[in-house]
């Protein structure tokens, strides 16, 4: 498949962004268990107190194996960016049926992050994928079907940037302005200050169609 051309403009460019949680409480001791018998595999020296058996814990939220999705925020094109909350299950059958409509995902490491956790939470819930996309091209150096505006910026490098430092760049007004980011969405959610949450997914959506725009020249 040959890259996006630029200047060919997609019917429907979905931008999105998802927000985590650490794994189901039945699922905590089962998670903290893997992570230090994974480290002792690599003779890392393990700290077994109550406070870094939390931290393995939380850690489970950035992995589709054990984590959840809270919420996913989209935007199509130029609509206002909503958000799909509720019961994972929900959350995913919805995703999918706006992503049938799609013909290019836009995110900020969406192909290392977002779109894999997607697909594998799909898969334990038993959510197919829409056949449009039950096979979408994860190929690497490629800008279609998947635009990530990480992988888009250090053009494939080994490098990561965050879409925060990338928004200070560009001069583009910065999603954590409220003083929340993804390493906090989990504090927030023991909260029930689930609004904040939703509130700063949106922030992501919309700061990075801003970054998708400026870098397609658009």
């Amino acid at each position: 498949m040959a890259d996006y051309d630029y200047y060919q403009k997609p019917k429907a460019k979905l931008f999105f962004d998802i927000e985590t949680l650490p794994a189901t409480e039945n699922n905590r001791e089962v998670v903290v268990d893997l992570a230090l018998k994974k480290e002792n595999a690599k003779g890392i020296k393990i700290k077994k107190n109550k406070k870094y058996k939390e931290f393995l814990y939380r850690q489970s939220a950035i992995s589709g194996d054990f984590g959840q999705i809270f919420c996913i925020g989209y935007a199509i094109n130029e609509s206002e960016v909503e958000i799909i909350h509720g019961k994972e299950v929900d959350i995913l059958t919805t995703w999918w049926q706006l992503a049938n409509k799609a013909d290019l995902f836009i995110g900020h490491n969406i192909m290392d992050f977002d779109l894999r956790f997607i697909f594998k939470r799909s898969i334990i819930n038993k959510i197919k994928p829409c056949a449009k996309y039950l096979n979408l091209s994860f190929a690497r150096y490629r800008n279609y079907p998947i635009f990530d505006t990480m992988r888009e910026w250090e053009k494939w490098s080994p490098s990561f940037i965050k879409l925060d430092t990338l928004a200070h760049i560009l001069n583009l007004p910065s999603s954590k302005e409220d003083g929340i980011d993804g390493s906090q969405v989990y504090d927030f959610y023991l909260k029930g200050e689930f609004e904040k949450i939703y509130e700063y997914c949106k922030k992501d959506v919309v700061l990075t169609r801003q970054v998708y725009k400026m870098m397609v020249f658009e």
